[in-house]
């Protein structure tokens, strides 16, 4: 008997995770499985315990009240033993193990990506799984240590650490602006061509606040309306290049470009607001102990983005 209850011990951990994940894929993927062996693993957990313990249908998993009682009672446990093996890991030397990292596309290609490799020459023992997403993932239930994003307001149900500041640049190539002129206002922007961030509604506006002058503080909204319309800021900023219109960016896309004299910067007196982030987070799970390793890449970013993005 003891070594049955020895040799489900193992599974008895992956059904806490497919507890949490509620996906075949997603527990294999946070544990390095194949899906296959996740299945495999559960069934032989099933005929242990002589009942079955999950549900299965095509869209997700869920827990048969056995299988719950089970996650129940031994949940403390496992996150005990995973707290006590990882302070051993920590104390053995050099930071190591996998970090599974997700941020949005455009500031993960052009920000984070090209500081990866530094990173990973000072740590060689930490292996990094990057996931670029512009959707909203559920960390613990996709098994990521770490999100990078800007954002307004960093969630209360994780543990964030600011990296720094970002903002919302209005912008338009110099050739446009020769055609068709240089809005002096945010209402003028109505008659111009703007390329538009994709989101779910279909009502769309700029909202702007006057940064300067007897009308400090003013906000002001603005219809508006282009030829484009991309989920994606790099399609934009190749869109706003491309002298198609008007564009919002996040300062992190258009900074090089601003520099370079290729886009032009409007409206100086007024500050885009409600659209981009305005900060930029390493966000993560909450946990008693914190890996090395994500506090290593966390400090890392934080002193690769002091300072921001200035022009």
């Amino acid at each position: 008997m003891k070594q049955e209850i020895t040799a489900v011990l193992a599974d008895l951990q992956l059904l806490t995770v497919l507890a949490q994940t509620r996906n075949f894929t997603r527990a294999a993927l946070q544990l390095g499985i194949s899906k296959a062996s996740v299945s495999a693993r559960i069934k032989e957990l099933e005929r242990a315990a002589g009942l079955p313990l999950v549900r299965r249908t095509t869209r997700s998993v869920t827990l048969t009240e056995a299988g719950l009682r089970l996650v129940d009672d031994t949940r403390a446990s496992f996150a005990h033993i995973e707290q006590s093996f990882l302070r051993a890991r920590d104390s053995a030397g050099a930071p190591g193990g996998l970090l599974r990292l997700t941020a949005p596309v455009a500031l993960g290609r052009q920000r984070i990506a090209p500081l990866l490799p530094d990173f990973l020459r000072q740590y060689p023992d930490i292996r990094i799984e990057i996931e670029l997403t512009d959707r909203l993932i559920n960390l613990t239930q996709d098994g990521f240590d770490l999100a990078i994003r800007h954002t307004q307001a960093a969630p209360e149900t994780h543990v964030a650490t600011e990296l720094c500041e970002s903002r919302s640049l209005l912008t338009a190539a110099p050739g446009y602006l020769q055609r068709r002129g240089i809005p002096a206002q945010p209402a003028d922007l109505a008659a111009h061509d703007c390329l538009l961030y994709l989101r779910d509604s279909n009502v769309h506006a700029w909202s702007f606040e006057s940064i300067a002058g007897r009308t400090r503080g003013r906000r002001i909204g603005v219809p508006v309306s282009g030829p484009l319309k991309a989920n994606n800021s790099e399609v934009l900023r190749e869109a706003v290049l491309g002298e198609m219109g008007i564009g919002l960016l996040p300062d992190f896309s258009a900074l090089e470009d601003v520099r370079a004299g290729r886009l032009a910067l409007l409206l100086p007196d007024w500050r885009p607001v409600g659209f981009f982030g305005e900060k930029l987070y390493a966000i993560r799970p909450w946990t008693p102990v914190v890996p090395r390793a994500v506090r290593c890449l966390v400090d890392y970013l934080r002193q690769r983005f002091n300072g921001g993005f200035e022009i």
